[in-house]
């Protein structure tokens, strides 16, 4: 017999009692009422249109607290009403049809006392079905007679979903800080250029990424540009997208050209983990030259805006993946950059839809940047927004804006280039020295710092004559922040510093530079070397 037949039989007679089970013991009877009363679940059973009240059982007074029969449940059973179940009810004694109210908190009513403070007040959760009655006869398509509600204590299974929701809310607060603290916490903010950045994580469990963006000064006035993003998601993912942030801040300090960064990085990420594939791209920007030299290893091509709003796809110098161990190489290309244009590298996570081709997204992500205005952090969340990142995105997203800007009036008399090819013979130290000096005089720069200058560029020139080849070329830059000094030749052999002995004839120029000057290095070119110094401005 099923329930809903024990209900009719209280909702009709509440004197009866259950006939004989036939199927194992004939001979015995069960009284309905005892059957129910000690039943774990909460059973009330009514009857009509009007729910009038007809049983509750034990376990529904332990709750709730004595009820009062012949009453309509919108008075006998205030809580039904509270957790909208006397409309449910309505609706099972109309249609015949169950329904079910899942995991409401209860207040326990039945166990309180007078002034009970609400701290002391025992709550569950319960999940509540309202079935209809019918007579025994008419089965499932009979008239309803009235409702058999019964609910379920199923706090322990909400407990433990709470428990493991918060667990995992942890975890991912957990692997997302790591992710974060391997990010940089302050980007470096170069003379000529200035960044903005983005990091956005994925979806809303504890698998973050592995995109990563980082911004590094290389001296001279030299800015490295990276981004990147490990291939698959979690702690691990993130762990080796900081060993390789790190290995790149290490290589970026050889001030190698970008495809040999990479090459480097390649052998790196097969060291780290041989399985994980990355993507990079790697960019370096030179303010003497105004030019950005740039390759990616298997990653999304970096986009450009010139100064007369045109938009350039650099993707003629891609190479394979990170920790792929190829013998295809990677190459560098250069672009020049004017006043006014800007930079955007970025992760797929930006332009990567479900069902769409990824090029469509590139290219929605450059007419996006053709109607960007302002700076980088502006230029930034208009594309953030524009792109339309869906709600519940499962990949993390990284992005890096950097702008060359235009200076004009007083701004633009503080950032100034000057050079000169060093040609002849011995009077070539002589001409730089006087270059030098007249140079920073027109430059407004103090007398102590000029004659710092000077020096350096008579150091640096001796060098390149003793030890270099022509052609050799010395450059003047200054911006708002500091004063820089380069010599270049043809000759690819770096200058280092080293203890010269007390009769040595040389090997001083470089320990001088070093002394007078807050940094200073050297870097292989196309043509030759390049040797530098740094002198703080103010």
């Amino acid at each position: 017999m099923n329930i809903t037949r024990w209900g009719a039989r209280l909702a009709g007679d509440r004197r009866r009692t259950v006939p004989a089970a036939r199927s194992q013991e004939p001979n015995d009877t069960f009284p309905l009422r005892d059957v129910l009363a000690h039943a774990p679940a909460l059973i009330a059973v009514t009857r009509g249109s009007n729910h009038e009240l007809c049983y509750v059982n034990d376990a529904y007074r332990a709750v709730f607290g004595a009820r009062k029969a012949g009453v309509p449940a919108r008075d006998a059973l205030p809580e039904l009403a509270e957790h909208g179940l006397l409309t449910l009810m309505d609706k099972v004694y109309r249609t015949g049809r169950g329904r079910t109210v899942r995991a409401r908190r209860v207040d326990h009513r039945g166990e309180t006392y007078p002034g009970m403070p609400d701290s002391e007040r025992k709550h569950g959760y319960y999940t509540f079905v309202c079935t209809p009655v019918r007579p025994e006869a008419a089965g499932r398509g009979g008239d309803t007679r009235g409702v058999l509600v019964f609910a379920v204590d199923v706090t322990d299974q909400v407990q433990a979903t709470d428990r493991l929701r918060e667990s995992e809310r942890r975890h991912r607060q957990a692997a997302v800080t790591l992710q974060r603290s391997l990010l940089p916490q302050r980007l470096e903010n170069p003379d000529d250029l200035i960044v903005a950045a983005k990091y956005l994580p994925g979806g809303t469990d504890a698998a973050v990424g592995g995109d990563w963006y980082d911004v590094i000064t290389l001296g001279a006035g030299r800015t490295a540009l990276v981004i990147g993003d490990v291939m698959g998601r979690g702690v691990r993912a993130a762990a080796v997208m900081g060993q390789l942030r790190t290995a790149v801040r290490a290589y970026a300090r050889l001030d190698l050209p970008p495809h040999e960064i990479l090459q480097l990085l390649d052998e790196t990420a097969m060291e780290i983990d041989a399985t994980q594939i990355a993507t990079c791209a790697y960019a370096v920007y030179d303010p003497g030259e105004g030019v950005l030299t740039y390759s990616t290893a298997g990653h999304l091509p970096p986009l450009v805006r010139d100064g007369d709003d045109v938009i350039h796809k650099l993707d003629d110098a891609n190479g394979p993946p990170l920790g792929t161990g190829g013998n295809w190489p990677h190459t560098s290309g250069r672009i020049t950059l004017d006043p006014g244009s800007t930079v955007v590298l970025y992760t797929d996570g930006l332009v990567e839809r479900r069902g769409e081709d990824l090029d469509e997204g590139i290219d929605t992500l450059g007419s996006a940047l053709l109607a960007s205005v302002g700076e980088p952090e502006a230029v930034r969340d208009h594309l953030i927004a524009h792109m339309q990142l869906p709600e519940e995105h499962d990949d993390d997203m990284a992005m890096l804006v950097l702008q060359l800007p235009r200076r004009e009036g007083a701004q633009a008399r503080l950032f100034r280039t000057a050079s000169l090819d060093l040609l002849g013979g011995s009077e070539v130290a002589a001409r730089g020295r006087a270059f030098t000096s007249g140079v920073l005089a027109s430059w407004q720069v103090g007398e102590e710092l000029r004659e710092l200058g000077v020096l350096a560029v008579s150091e640096f020139v001796a060098n390149a004559l003793t030890h270099g080849a022509a052609p050799m070329r010395l450059r003047l830059r200054r911006t708002d922040k500091r004063l820089i000094v380069e010599v270049s030749d043809a000759d690819d052999h770096v200058p280092r510093r080293r203890r010269a002995a007390a009769d040595d004839e040389s090997g001083r120029g470089v320990a001088i530079v070093a002394t007078i000057a807050k940094s200073w290095g050297s870097r292989l070119t196309d043509e030759g070397k390049t040797v530098w110094c740094e002198f703080p401005l103010g």
